[in-house]
């Protein structure tokens, strides 16, 4: 369940174990798993769990010229349907930030938590166009409002143009940007790209473009999808500030699949098409096929020297 904290796993358990086939999960295990507390859970695994070492770097050159065009507003915490999504993008550039080399697009819905994600060669704003317009034809959802940061990768005329109604088909999206330096304003896609992107492919450098073909075919067919399926998430409900301190209080653990079921904006057949397919997926046979996928690119990483369709061929 790649170590998801100790309240999530407890509202996920359900899910996922009726796909755990070892022959030493008997009917009592199962009982004795399903009825643990998050803080029993934390006591058992507490010898187990893993620290992991964050390094923060930042790839975000600031977009100047459509400033004053595309207005500071950041989304209301009280967003009580999707279609208000956050965008933001993460270097795979190891060390340096010089050359070229492979981004990831992070695209997260702010009521639901649904996030999907792209690679793409470069932060050129035709690429991350490309990128969106494709997460955008697969959002179970219809597209209301885009927020980003102040990146010359989102504040350019292709994006202006391709949210504008002139330049689609469908209704025009409420194009808006966060306030320079401030984090929180994007937060709800900044947590994901820890757990969607670096979690994965942790902090190596990509600069091999055919690799961008590979991390899409992760992204799109198992990790988002076992992400938005499977794995629960939390809500900042409310907050109070008590002295100098603040308290916070969280939603129970949903996922984002099960947030969408229960949202009454969402439409009955759109509903049942996310039940449908939901039938189809198991979380096992998900992370065994990224896991097969990581080898191929720990593979291609370490044969980078031959040429790609050779390394392919062999993995």
């Amino acid at each position: 369940m790649n170590q998801m904290c100790s309240k999530k796993m407890k509202e996920a358990l359900p899910h996922w174990l009726p796909f755990y086939k070892h022959t030493d999960c008997d009917d009592e295990v199962r009982r004795l798993l399903l009825t643990m507390s998050a803080s029993t859970i934390d006591r058992e695994l507490r010898q187990y769990k893993v620290n992991y070492y964050r390094r923060k770097r930042t790839g975000t050159k600031p977009g100047k010229l459509l400033k004053n065009i595309i207005p500071i507003k950041p989304f209301d915490y009280n967003i009580t349907k999707p279609g208000f999504a956050e965008a933001d993008t993460v270097a795979h550039c190891g060390d340096s930030l010089s050359g070229q080399f492979i981004w990831s697009l992070t695209f997260t819905d702010t009521y639901s938590g649904w996030t999907n994600n792209r690679g793409i060669w470069g932060k050129n704003a035709l690429a991350v166009l490309d990128a969106i317009a494709d997460i955008e034809e697969e959002l179970p959802f219809e597209l209301i409002g885009f927020n980003c940061d102040n990146g010359s990768e989102f504040l350019n005329h292709h994006l202006v143009n391709y949210f504008s109604s002139d330049e689609r088909q469908k209704k025009q999206v409420n194009f808006t940007r966060s306030r320079a330096y401030r984090k929180n304003d994007n937060c709800h896609v900044e947590q994901k790209n820890w757990t969607h992107v670096r979690d994965l492919f942790g902090y190596e450098r990509f600069e091999e473009k055919e690799m961008v073909a590979i991390m899409n075919n992760i992204y799109k067919n198992y990790h988002n999808v076992l992400h938005n399926f499977f794995v629960p998430q939390v809500k900042l409900l409310h907050k109070t500030r008590i002295g100098s301190k603040y308290k916070r209080v969280y939603s129970k653990p949903q996922t984002p699949y099960q947030r969408l079921i229960e949202c009454k904006d969402v439409p009955g057949e759109t509903k049942e098409q996310l039940k449908a397919k939901y039938e189809t997926l198991n979380p096992f046979e998900l992370r065994e096929k990224i896991e097969a996928n990581m080898k191929l690119i720990v593979f291609y990483l370490n044969n980078k020297d031959n040429n790609y369709e050779a390394s392919l061929s062999i993995a």
